[in-house]
Order: structure tokens, then sequence, then C-alpha cells
């Protein structure tokens, strides 16, 4: 599942595993059409617009044109591919860099996601046309200043105003926000938490990025800012009520986490692999010695084994047997790994690992982001304990 990888006695230093073999044609087109795509418009020019901090939203539409945008999902222009595809996808969009498989993410799995599973007719022709062709942007307004592993405890607040509906609030950290379109917001309503198709041109709608980042600098990060907002009746999602529906999305956008941080992580790997068999100190390259050979096999199982578990949580997506635990459990994993894949390949490459020469300090940084959003290690982790034992262990 590698690319450029290296031959060893096995076949391929990257696909240890052999993995590639378990993919179908189809799999396999999708995985090298985005693998292209990354090569060809994403690494010549990543350095800069990560050192610059900006993302570029012209490539919206190239994604969209090879079916990237929602592809996971059925019609509206959406591609219906299967879980696996979806994942591969991620894996290497992530592999050029996590801002890119977070567009990815955002659009498919936090916008356009809900407004498939749970919008009107009418939600879904305006927008997921658009969307899946990246002609509209989306975002997603769950997270609040106050409010991030506990989304129930949520202040932004929905009042019915006569048949209208009046937002005010304030969201942190979203992805997108400040290059949407049109955002999914999240509110407290006298029913529940609802949530809500908003129009960001809509008035009392403003987005305002965050600056001064040190990681994910080649993704638009924002704060929203409702004020009296107010919305027609048709703007409310109809089909959920209550924090299924915003979890549910969640669960979406980590599985395709869990596949990407692979791709993160082998990038890393096949940076500190090729560095090691050409660097020379003491007369011979680094990768002689029995210490730099011990890093570069553990950077290797580990992303070997989160490759793997990611293929297995896929199948067990497509033939709908994968469980919210189950992806707390990849996303937990395979996060960690490849954060530790990444730390290990910098110090591999002793002082160029700092420049951006190199792909690893910038997935390191990136990854530190990863490691948090989307539900952090320790809300995974209490997930995780609550399903092997039984007993919640968040209050």
């Amino acid at each position: 599942m590698t690319a450029g990888a290296r031959p060893t006695a096995t076949g391929d230093a990257g696909d240890f595993l052999a993995l590639d073999a378990q993919l179908d044609d189809t799999e396999r087109a999708i995985r090298q059409t985005v693998r292209r795509f990354v090569a060809d418009r994403v690494l010549p020019d990543i350095a800069t617009w990560y050192e610059q901090g900006v993302f570029p939203r012209d490539v919206a539409r190239e994604m969209g044109a090879l079916g990237l945008l929602g592809m996971h999902l059925d019609g509206y222009g959406c591609a219906a591919t299967n879980a696996v595809s979806y994942g591969l996808a991620c894996m290497e969009l992530e592999a050029g860099d996590s801002g890119f498989r977070s567009f990815v993410s955002v659009q498919g799995s936090l916008a356009m996601f809900p407004i498939r599973t749970f919008g009107s007719e009418e939600q879904r022709q305006e927008w997921l046309p658009r969307m899946a062709a990246g002609e509209a942007i989306g975002c997603f307004g769950l997270t609040e200043p106050d409010s991030g592993s506990d989304p129930g405890s949520m202040r932004t607040s929905a009042k019915r105003d006569g048949s209208d509906w009046v937002l005010n609030g304030t969201k942190m950290w979203i992805t997108n926000g400040a290059i949407a379109d049109v955002a999914v917001i999240w509110a407290r309503a006298d029913e529940g938490i609802r949530g809500f198709v908003v129009p960001t041109r809509a008035p009392g709608f403003s987005a305002h990025s965050v600056g001064a980042k040190a990681s994910l600098r080649a993704s638009v990060t924002s704060e929203l800012v409702l004020e009296d907002v107010r919305l027609p009746a048709s703007a409310v999602l109809p089909g959920v009520a209550g924090l299924r529906g915003p979890l549910s999305c969640l669960n979406e956008a980590r599985f395709g986490i869990l596949f990407g941080v692979v791709g993160a992580a082998r990038a890393c790997y096949q940076a500190a692999l090729d560095y090691s068999v050409t660097r020379e100190q003491f007369g011979r390259p680094i990768a002689s010695f029995q210490l730099v050979q011990r890093k570069l096999v553990e950077m290797m199982i580990g992303v070997n084994r989160s490759a793997l578990l990611a293929l297995h949580l896929g199948r067990l997506k497509d033939a709908g047997r994968l469980t919210p635990s189950q992806v707390s459990f990849g996303k937990l994993d395979n996060v960690r790994q490849a954060l530790a894949v990444a730390r290990e390949a910098r110090n591999s490459l002793g002082a160029n690992g700092i420049t951006l020469e190199y792909p690893v300090i910038r997935h390191m940084n990136n990854l530190e982001s990863v490691y948090t959003y989307e539900g952090t290690n320790e809300i995974h982790t209490l997930a995780l304990g609550q399903a092997i034992t039984g007993l919640g262990a968040f209050r």
C-alpha cells in the first residue's frame, strides 16, 4: 500500500504484509488515481502552502472532478464507492498532507453526510450536487470554545420565532469555516439538539480564520459566530434530533482518519528509509548500523500493522458490521502509531528532519492535531473502556 516502495526479500519494504493483494481492481484503481493527484498537485507545492499557512481553494473542484467529495455517499452526483475505497483515498491524501484529507473528510463525512442522511429532499437537491462537484464547500459546526469533548454542554441556541428559527452562539476550531458556502450547525433547541443547514451568507453569520498555527497550516481553521441568524423552517435537518446526529457524523469522519494517518506514517517511514540508505557516516550508510535498523523496523511494523487494522475495519464497514467502538479502536491506535512513526522518522533524519525539504516535521506537527480532534485520545480510551466493561467513566 505504499508509494515509491523499496524492493526487499519479501517484495516491498512498505507493504511488508502484502496487503495490496487484498484489494480488488477497482480499489487499486481509485488508490492509484488519488496517488497520482497527490504527486502532481499536492507534493510539489505543499511545503510552500504549509509555510505560508494557506489551503489552495481551487483544488476543491479538481477533487470534485475526481469524485473524491462525498465519494462514499450515493446519489446527487456522489460516486457511491465502498468504504475501503474511501479509506484508501484518505490514506493517499494524507500521505500528501493532513490538510487535504481533512478537507475531504469535512466536506464528505461532516457536511454532506448529515444532509444526505438526515436532510430533506429539498436540502439534498440544493446542496449535494454542488458539494460533490467542489462548487460549494461545507463545514461542520459542533465544537465550541467551552464545549469540546462534551458536546452536550453546547451553548449555541436555536429559538423559534413564528415559523423561523433564530440561532446565536459561537463555534470554534472549524475546518473549512472561512471558505465554506454552507455550514451544518448544531444548536440547542427546546426539544433538544438540532442540526441546521446554514448558508454562510446569511445575515449575522461570520467566520474568522485562526492564525499563528504550528499544525495543520495547509488547512483552514476558523471560529464561527452566529448573531441572530434567522433561518426558515426548511433549514432544520428533519431526520434527526439529539446528539445521535452529530455523533454519527463524527463516526464517519473518524473512519477516514484511521485510514488517513496510515498515509502520513507511510510518508514519514519512506522518507526515513530513503534517507538512511543514502546518508553516510563513518564511511557507510547509516542504515547499516544496528540502532538505525531498529528504528526502521519499528516504523515499518507500525505502518503495516496500522494498514492491516484499517483494511480490516474497512471490510467490516462494507459488511455493515462496524461498530462505533471499533472505530474508536482504529482512530486511537492508528493515530498514536502514526505519531510515533513520525517522531522516530524525525529523529532518524537528524537536523534535516526539522526542515520542510523533507515531509517529516510537517506530518509530525499535523498529527499532533489529528491526535486531538474528532475525539481526543482520552475520550476514545474511555469509549473503549465502556465497551469492554459496560461501565461509563465520562463523569
